[in-house]
């Protein structure tokens, strides 16, 4: 019986340990002896210069990505600087209207001390309202340190505000002519005819008007934009301070008197700034007896 052969195999490590000191010698000796435009020189074509290019390709990708993410870095940074400047000049422009309108409120309160000169006054900042829509009950930062009492007049804008209802060292509480619970003794400017107005917070919020009753007047002799002022009989409020205007009157049921509604002088939805006056209606009437 005959013996297969063996076949005798080199292992792939001295395969491979020989191929490197192959081209180690080969390198060796083209370095050596110059050998350019060889063989050498032509496999080397081939093998290395596709592989450079493929690593300057690479490099350059990377540099440009490189190039382009610092450019992003300075565009974020220059546009993070203009955002700021941005900013800093809106807060300005922010600044500047809001000193421009609290000149205007501190202008409207200095024309408003000067049509009633006879009255002390003492301006006060509203702190605090009871909610809702309209400063119908509101708190001023003025209290008995600075000679408030309970009802004394409030006035701002361009006429009358309401009254003082309720004192603290430095506070107090006001209740403005469109409360609820409020009502006026007001008269016709022109005809001094007198009626009774009446706070109403529904028709406030529906036409922005207050309500008034009871007033006797000849025909036609109160119409829509006439103006009406508290009484010189009213208990409690100065005598000839402006409430509002006339917007509708229609006679009553009873052909005797006329109802209607006003519109107010005050602005009740911006409430900042007020004048409290400093007399009293009982201390006026006291030295008006003197």
């Amino acid at each position: 019986m005959r013996r297969k052969s063996t076949k005798h195999s080199i292992p792939t490590k001295y395969t491979l340990l020989f191929l490197t000191v192959f081209c180690i010698i080969v390198m060796f000796v083209s370095f050596t002896l110059n050998l350019s435009g060889g063989p050498l020189n032509t496999v080397a074509g081939y093998v290395f210069v596709p592989m450079q290019k493929g690593i300057n390709t690479v490099g350059t990708w990377f540099l440009s990505k490189a190039d382009d993410l610092k450019s992003l870095r300075d565009v974020m940074a220059e546009n993070k600087e203009l955002q700021e400047e941005v900013d800093r000049l809106t807060q300005e422009i922010n600044n500047i209207k809001l000193e421009q309108y609290e000149l205007e409120n501190l202008r409207e309160l200095m024309e408003l001390d000067q049509k009633y000169p006879s009255y002390e006054k003492v301006a006060a900042r509203v702190i605090g309202s009871d909610g809702g829509n309209w400063f119908n009950i509101f708190t001023i930062d003025k209290g008995t340190n600075d000679g408030i009492e309970k009802d004394m007049n409030v006035i701002a804008g361009s006429g009358l505000v309401g009254i003082v209802i309720d004192t603290g060292p430095n506070y107090a509480k006001v209740r403005s002519i469109i409360d609820d619970a409020s009502n006026v003794s007001g008269m016709s400017l022109s005809t001094a005819d007198r009626c009774i107005i009446n706070g109403n917070l529904a028709t406030m919020n529906e036409h922005q008007v207050i309500e008034f009753s009871d007033l006797k007047c000849e025909d036609d002799a109160v119409a829509a934009g006439e103006q009406m002022v508290t009484s010189h009989i009213s208990d409690k409020y100065l005598e000839g301070i402006l409430i509002g205007y006339v917007s509708d009157i229609e006679r009553d049921a009873n052909n005797l008197t006329y109802s209607g509604t006003i519109t107010p002088a005050v602005d009740f939805r911006h409430l900042q700034e007020v004048l409290v006056i400093l007399d009293k209606k009982t201390v006026q009437d006291e030295k008006k007896e003197q």
